[in-house]
């Protein structure tokens, strides 16, 4: 947020601009071998260190989904980071749609 008067009045007024904040969420299905080798926590500390908020889980049929939401630049790094994941992981492809959600902390949820 920003605040600018407006000194050509009598009583200058502060006026508000409201930057917008364009923050970007997309879904991430992770294939390969992503189950067992810490991906989900070192997913949840690579988060919190780019200031991404969301949530990943595994799945039944042993992928990690994940969601992930904040500014682009952050968002695009999370993506290059789960296209290897951690030391033991071995990432075969990774799904990615666009998708909609506000997080506010990122989360380990299954």
């Amino acid at each position: 947020m920003r605040w600018f008067t407006a000194p050509h009045l009598n009583n200058p007024v502060k006026i508000m601009a409201i930057q917008a904040m364009h923050k970007k969420t997309l879904r991430l299905v992770i294939h390969g071998r992503v189950q067992g080798v810490f991906f989900r926590d070192s997913m949840r500390r690579e988060a919190q260190n780019l200031a991404v908020s969301g949530w990943v889980r595994n799945r039944s049929d042993g992928t990690v989904e994940a969601a992930v939401h904040g500014e682009p630049a952050a968002i695009d790094a999370i993506v290059r980071w789960a296209q290897h994941g951690p030391q033991h992981a071995q990432v075969v492809g990774v799904e990615i749609v666009p998708d909609a959600g506000n997080y506010t902390s990122f989360e380990v949820i299954g």
